[in-house]
This record gives structure tokens, sequence and C-alpha cells, in this order.
């Protein structure tokens, strides 16, 4: 008998709000803070239209990135950005305990509780990227990251693929673009936590061209995300 799938959406960069306490003493430029750099913009728009699409559970971050990098791991180098390495070890504790632990915490028990009841779970973080980098234009639109040491992954990004781009024609559907699917991250840590035959999970990458566009294209674009998914 085949497991019923439960879908678990996250946007780990949903914002780029920097908390009160934090104002006065942590200089961000408006503009920094308005970029890429501060937060993913149109992620959080397309994760509630998912979560209430598919009836399913929603963890999103509350700072920006720049504040705390929610989907990095706690050793990482680009944990801190450079507007916070300057705070002593205590304060930067505190917002590992206040954010970064308990986001995690959320995520692990949605997954616990859906293995707990029998299910697989297919874990949707959702990113977006900036068109230009660097001085370098990309060449994507939509990317699915994952891991293809891992089947279930690899086949549902495979199948995925051929969904979005039949459905928006003319649209660069990449995968493991612009990023590689196996990096630091959420869903990397997840993969060492939980089996492959229970956990998959899958980023996916949107330019913010769109978002930042808006209109009818930024829109079917999301319509035909949420109707192609599982």
């Amino acid at each position: 008998m085949t497991k019923p799938i439960r879908l678990l959406v996250t946007c780990e960069h949903a914002t780029n709000h920097v908390p009160a306490s934090l104002r006065r003493r942590v200089a961000i430029p408006p503009e920094i803070l308005e970029s890429h750099c501060g937060w993913d913009p149109g992620t959080k728009e397309l994760a509630r239209k998912l979560a209430r699409r598919f009836d399913v559970d929603l963890v999103e971050g509350e700072v920006s990135r720049l504040i705390i990098e929610m989907n990095r791991s706690l050793s990482h180098p680009k944990l801190w950005s450079e507007f916070i390495r300057a705070l002593d070890r205590e304060e930067k504790d505190a917002l590992i305990e206040r954010y970064h632990r308990p986001y995690r915490a959320r995520v692990m028990e949605s997954i616990e509780g859906a293995i707990g009841r029998g299910e697989k779970l297919f874990h949707l973080s959702l990113h977006s990227f900036t068109p230009v980098f660097d001085g370098v234009t990309r060449n994507v639109d939509i990317g699915l990251l994952f891991d293809p040491r891992r089947a279930w992954e690899t086949r549902m990004s495979r199948q995925w693929q051929i969904l979005l781009q039949n459905n928006l024609p003319g649209s660069r559907i990449r995968r493991n673009q612009p990023y590689r699917g196996i990096t630091d991250g959420l869903t990397t840590a997840l993969r060492r936590e939980y089996p492959a035959t229970h956990y998959a999970g899958v980023e996916l990458e949107v330019s913010q061209h769109f978002p930042l566009a808006g209109g009818r294209e930024w829109t079917q674009m999301q319509e035909t995300i949420c109707r192609t998914l599982l």
C-alpha cells in the first residue's frame, strides 16, 4: 500500500523585518534591506497561496536574513551578516534561541507528525533569486533544487519540471540551477535527519524579475506552480 503524501511549505526569507530591539544598534542601509540581500521578494505571497490551496502547514521566517540567516546551519560562516557580526556572543545566542531554533523545531515537528501518521512528507522550501548576480545574467526563470542521490526528490523534480515547462512555454525551467541542491541549507540539514523513504525536500527558486514586475505574468506563474505541484 502506497503511503499518502503530506505537503509542508516553508519560506525562510519571507520578510526583511528588523526587530525593534535592534533598530538602533544595527545600521542596515534601507537600499540593502529592501534588496535581495534582505529578503526573497514574492516568496511569502506564493507560500501563502500554496498553503491555502493545499490546506497544509506553512512555516515563515520572521526576520530579515541580514539579522540571522534561517537557511544556514549554525556553523555556517554566512549565518551572520556583516551588520550582525559586531554583536557579542550573548546577543547572537539570543537571536538563535528566539528565531533559528524555534523555526527549525516547527519544521521538524510538522515532518515528524506526518511520519508518525504513516505519511510521507514532501517539503517545499520557497526562495527567489536576483536575475543578475555579479554582473552575470542568470539563464533561469524557475529552478528546482534537490539531491540527485535521493530517488524521490529526483523523480518529483523531473516530473514537475516537465509540467511547468508545458504550462509556461518559453520559460526557462532548470534543475539544480541557479544553485546546487546539496549545499548547506534547511533541506540539506533535514536530509540528514530523515530517510529518503519518508522525507523529500525540494527548494523552488523563482527569479525576482516576476514578483517585482507583478502583473499578469507573475499571477499566471503562481497559479501554474500551485496547479502543477503534486
